[in-house]
């Protein structure tokens, strides 16, 4: 993109909006997880969600990208804000820290080529 710009352009390729979620993703597991019982992940991670996936996507393919968001000043506020700014290289100048809001929080179990969600979110 960058033999593409002008002078003139704007400074940014993308200007997205959205909400922001704090992902958990447990994978390896061997069957859906049973009431009363529990269950052991082979696997898991974590990442910015929500609209940050396709801020990721458009900043890892060389477009300038801007994020308008709400983030917690909570833990995951503060994950999600470092993985993009400083991890991803997503502007978030537009975007806000909302102090006593709880950030956004989906766990995300991969099973049997499914997957079963559980969010939270005020």
């Amino acid at each position: 993109m960058a033999a593409v710009r002008g002078p003139g352009d704007p400074a940014y390729d993308v200007y997205l909006t959205g909400t922001v979620f704090l992902d958990i993703v447990f994978t390896g597991l061997d069957h859906a997880p049973v009431r009363g019982t529990e269950s052991w992940a082979r696997g898991m991670g974590q990442s910015p969600g929500g609209i940050a996936n396709m801020a990721t996507a458009l900043a890892r393919l060389g477009l300038r990208t801007t994020l308008a968001a709400a983030f917690g000043t909570d833990i995951y506020g503060d994950y999600c804000w470092d993985a993009l700014a400083d991890g991803e290289g997503v502007d978030l100048a537009a975007s806000r820290r909302v102090p006593g809001w709880h950030s956004p929080v989906t766990v995300s179990m991969a099973y049997e080529g499914e997957r079963t969600m559980v969010t939270h979110e005020h």
